[in-house]
């Protein structure tokens, strides 16, 4: 960068970056993003001959694609360059452009605090890159998120180079397995890695003259007199195969033998899923404000989650002791539910056997405001008395301590990270949706948005967690570092301010092996292709297109003039990032869309009444404006009805038999569950190009992009494919089908479920082998945690008091 830089800087080129520095000053601003910076470069090399030229061919068309953020100061140009992904310079050229010299973040973060007035000389520094030097890292941007495949080729290495130390180390591991005090895999007759390695052999000389198909009971009292516990297998072929793997990892490490070894280790039969500030319940909670996808999510994840375990527990041959998996969603019991079951204590999971629904209520503080739902971000005063409640119910539900506990977003997460560290088990963290970078400068502007929307306290709370965090699991790759255009959503928090409280110098490290991607499934028995009907579902499917279409409602806003027409379905809450209003104007721009198609919004509000905060009642207002502007009466459905899952499913159906569309419009989506679920059903999916559907969608082969804050280009797309499909009577059928395949293929709980059990095996042993190098960064994060986070949640609670 220092030479692409000096160049500029030493020929014609530092002409052309003067100017257009010029151009952004007399805007007035000072702090200029991305896209802001391109735009007004490409507004200068419009006018540079010959045109466009220079945009795509200077050194200077270099620089600003690399730049994402240009400070001004009176005497100096600031610029934040990423030259690929997960990097990032700083880079401070002189008023003239005379010279140019690299600096520190810390430098950084002065001049964006001096942006908006709130500099101080002395703010505290939150650094978490010593509590990662000397572990193992990733070393290539395209393997980030792939922590597991790193692992095992690590140990695999390791297994090879320091074969003593690590046969011990993997000996050590197996032989404390236990479930309640009974001993697992292996015995006290084993007392070392070389044993181990010599009575494998000698166990699998004994199973080779044993029946395959004999049950492991047969052999179990020899076995046992050789070292080895129950836990290998349920027969004699399953535990040969077993000792098998492990003789082979001993003698020729490979990381698909150890990856296939771990997988058939019982070391995890309880798990708890902390989802905590939504109605987490399993009727009525469509449409619930913030909780719909994360609360399926879990609900499905557990049930798999379930399956998976039962029959890990099966093929090891331990549910002949009477073992059985547990699975536990702990989330918050709501006095006042609003005609969900939230105030039950105790709820069976619907389809299970050993999956259940744990509530804890909140200390009460203030009746008025934690008997009712809590707003996410205003629930922070209640965690920590919260997971100590919890901890207490989880144990006497349990019988014993949980293995692993994963926590859904900010607020799940911290609850993890306190209930992990006290039971010491497996932490594993799902972001769903990090709010900082769906806000833009909301760190910035934090203390104008606190009332708000107290991002001070869940900011905090995201370093914590997802440094505490054994792993994290994302939905996508983009969601831990973007792409070379956009900032992923975990490296926005490698370095920010939050100005008058700290700065992050570097807040997480992507490069870490914690970072995993493993997307999740969808229902199939209640999200399938359009195309499978039968008796119950037919008769489901046209109870839904009498909604949609026709049926009078007071839930229901709008008529259809000509209900025939082709629809374009879209399915979300109300709020701003959604952006469902923004459909709503590109609809009303395009006489041509509105010719040919129909406007269906299923959402969770219609009446500016119904508005659970100001902010869903300024976009319902926006929206009813906008179908008044444009003369949408007639040409579109507003939905506001909280349909049982079962029927979402056929909603979706019913669409697509009328060969209609999925339209996702939103701002910024993280993953995006709303577009698997229409894609699976077999509708074409036209989704947002900010966030997941980037690795969702294949663009124009199974779905396609869109740029929701390019209206006329949107309608345009739309507009491309319906006239292909009215030419070419298959196109719209090829594309379906494909989209059908990419998500039963890509997308699905059973590959989600193995994937996660495996992850907390594998980081259970990581952990075991480096307890130590942990200590200093848990008394780091307990500092954060009373020093930093506390404070903010007390404020919170005081105004809560005030209520």
């Amino acid at each position: 960068m220092h030479k692409l830089i000096q160049a500029i800087v030493n020929s014609d080129e530092k002409k052309a970056l003067q100017q257009l520095v010029d151009t952004l000053s007399a805007s007035g601003k000072r702090y200029f993003l991305r896209n802001e910076i391109l735009q007004s470069f490409a507004d200068y090399c419009h006018h540079q001959p010959p045109p466009g030229h220079a945009y795509h061919s200077s050194s200077l068309s270099q620089l600003m694609h690399y730049t994402h953020e240009l400070l001004l100061e009176e005497d100096s140009i600031w610029l934040v360059v990423r030259p690929w992904i997960a990097s990032q310079q700083v880079w401070r050229l002189t008023a003239d452009l005379s010279s140019g010299t690299q600096m520190t973040l810390q430098a950084l973060l002065d001049v964006r605090d001096r942006q908006v007035d709130r500099y101080q000389t002395h703010i505290l520094n939150i650094d978490f890159q010593p509590f990662y030097q000397g572990a193992p890292v990733i070393d290539e941007p395209r393997k980030i998120g792939q922590g597991l495949a790193f692992l095992n080729r690590y140990l695999c290495d390791k297994l090879l180079t320091e074969f003593q130390y690590w046969l011990e180390a993997l000996f050590k591991a197996l032989h404390v397995l236990k479930y309640d005090g009974i001993q697992l895999l292996i015995n006290d007759r084993i007392q070392s890695g070389a044993e181990l390695s010599q009575q494998v052999k000698h166990a699998l000389t004994f199973l080779e003259a044993s029946a395959a198909d004999d049950l492991y009971e047969t052999v179990y009292l020899k076995l046992q007199t050789l070292g080895f516990e129950p836990g290998w297998g349920n027969t004699v072929a399953r535990a040969r195969e077993t000792l098998e793997l492990l003789k082979r990892l001993i003698d020729d490490p490979e990381p698909a033998i150890l990856e296939a070894f771990v997988a058939r280790v019982p070391a995890v039969f309880r798990v708890v899923l902390v989802s905590i500030h939504g109605w987490v319940g399993q009727e009525s909670v469509l449409g619930r404000p913030e909780t719909r996808s994360q609360v399926i999510y879990v609900l499905e994840q557990a049930r798999n989650l379930e399956n998976q375990l039962r029959a890990d527990i099966q093929q090891s041959g331990l549910d002949l002791l009477g073992i059985h998996p547990q699975v536990i969603i702990l989330t918050r019991l709501i006095p006042h539910c609003v005609g969900t079951q939230c105030a039950l204590p105790w709820e069976k999971v619907d389809g299970t056997d050993y999956a259940w629904i744990l509530r804890v209520p909140f200390q009460a503080f203030n009746p008025a405001v934690t008997q009712n739902w809590i707003s996410k971000f205003e629930i922070w005063p209640y965690l920590e008395n919260f997971a100590v409640d919890a901890e207490t119910q989880l144990l006497e539900k349990l019988g014993g301590r949980p293995n692993l506990i994963i926590g859904n977003y900010s607020d799940g997460n911290l609850v993890a990270s306190l209930l992990a560290r006290r039971l010491n088990a497996i932490q594993c963290n799902i972001a769903h949706s990090l709010e900082k970078p769906k806000y833009l400068f909301s760190n910035l502007y934090w203390q104008d948005l606190e009332e708000r929307y107290h991002f001070s306290a869940q900011f905090t709370a995201d370093l914590i967690s997802m440094n505490a965090a054994d792993f994290i699991i994302t939905a996508s790759y983009q969601e831990i570092v973007g792409t070379p255009e956009s900032i992923g959503q975990y490296e926005s928090y490698k370095c920010f301010t939050m100005p008058n409280l700290y700065h992050v110098i570097d807040g997480i490290d992507l490069f870490s092996p914690k970072f995993n991607r493993v997307p999740p499934g969808i229902d199939e028995q209640l999200f399938f292709p359009y195309h499978q009907v039968e008796a119950q579902e037919a008769e489901r499917r046209a109870r839904l297109q009498a909604l949609m279409f026709a049926q009078a409602d007071p839930h229901i806003f709008g008529y259809l003039d000509q209900p025939d027409k082709r629809p374009l379905l879209a399915v979300a809450p109300i709020n701003a990032i959604k952006n469902l209003s923004g459909l709503v104007e590109c609809f009303g721009r395009s006489p041509a869309l509105q010719a040919h198609c129909n406007l269906i919004l299923l959402t969770n509000a219609l009446a500016i009444t119904d508005a659970m905060n100001t902010d869903e009642a300024r976009e319902l207002a926006k929206l009813h404006a906008l179908i008044d502007q444009y003369g949408l009466h007639g040409h579109i459905r507003w939905l506001s009805v909280r349909l049982p899952t079962s029927d979402l499913g056929a909603a979706y159906r019913a669409i697509a038999d009328r060969h209609g569309f999925f339209v996702h419009f939103a701002r910024f989506e993280a993953f995006g569950r709303t577009i698997l679920e229409a894609m699976i059903s077999g509708l074409p999916t036209f989704a947002t190009q900010f966030g997941g559907s980037l690795e969702i969608i294949q663009d124009g082969i199974n779905g396609f992009h869109i740029n929701p804050t390019d209206l006329d280009g949107t309608a345009e797309k739309i507009l491309h494919f319906l006239k292909q499909c009215e030419t070419h009577t298959d196109c719209w059928n090829e594309v379906s089908d494909r989209a059908i395949l990419r998500i039963q293929e890509h997308y699905n709980w059973h590959v989600h479920t193995r994937q996660l059990l495996l992850l907390t095996k594998i980081y259970s042993f990581w952990n075991y082998l480096y307890a130590d190098s942990r200590d200093a960064l848990q008394c780091y994060l307990e500092a954060l945690f009373h020093l930093l986070y506390k404070p903010r949640a007390e404020q919170i609670l005081a105004e809560h008091m005030k209520r």
